[in-house]
């Protein structure tokens, strides 16, 4: 007889307990098995005239001599992107403004576009955009990466790297301004 009183009274208790642990298990933010998308954008090559679907374009050989290469890799995730330059062929001890850029890269050196910005930031700076300025070395060669804590806009990533004649400007009204646009790397997703 007790033993039935028991089993009554814990019989509610049971269920009570089950229902609120349902409940909790549903209040719980579903966790998503999908990983964020990653987007990996290369190019480069010996840079040659604009020419239909070239992959790095020289619009002044006085500052990109014959023979000059760069091979360029970006990468983004959910929160962070990074990008690198390698040129080698350039002209020695000299410094290039360099970002990525939102269109590829054409006939006409402003076909690129303006510079890639952080979503939603109207001004120019080294944190809101990716520049990669590089000076060579003795022989013309250099190497320049950046990070950022934001990434690529989902469906628009960067789609080409301008090299400029002039270090960036990092400060007042003409910040990010660079000089004449001297070449170009168009990007591909990897």
């Amino acid at each position: 007889m007790r033993l039935s009183r028991l089993s009554w009274f814990l019989a509610p208790v049971t269920l009570i307990t089950a229902a609120c642990g349902g409940q909790a298990e549903m209040a719980r933010p579903a966790v998503h098995d999908v990983a964020p998308a990653e987007v990996k954008l290369s190019g480069g090559g010996t840079f040659g005239a604009p020419a239909p679907r070239a992959a790095a374009i020289v619009y002044d050989r006085a500052l990109v001599p014959p023979g000059a290469s760069a091979r360029v890799t970006a990468e983004s995730g959910a929160v962070l992107s990074t990008a690198k330059v390698e040129v080698s062929g350039f002209l020695p001890r000299r410094t290039y403004g360099v970002h990525l850029h939102v269109n590829p890269c054409g006939a006409d050196p402003e076909e690129a576009g303006p510079h890639y910005r952080q979503h939603g930031h109207s001004h120019a700076s080294a944190t809101s955009e990716v520049w990669l300025d590089f000076t060579t070395d003795r022989r013309g060669a250099a190497t320049a990466a950046a990070k950022q804590d934001w990434a690529f806009i989902p469906g628009r990533p960067p789609r080409s790297l301008v090299i400029h004649a002039e270090p960036t400007r990092a400060e007042g009204t003409d910040a990010g301004a660079a000089g004449p646009r001297v070449a170009c790397v168009t990007l591909a997703e990897r």
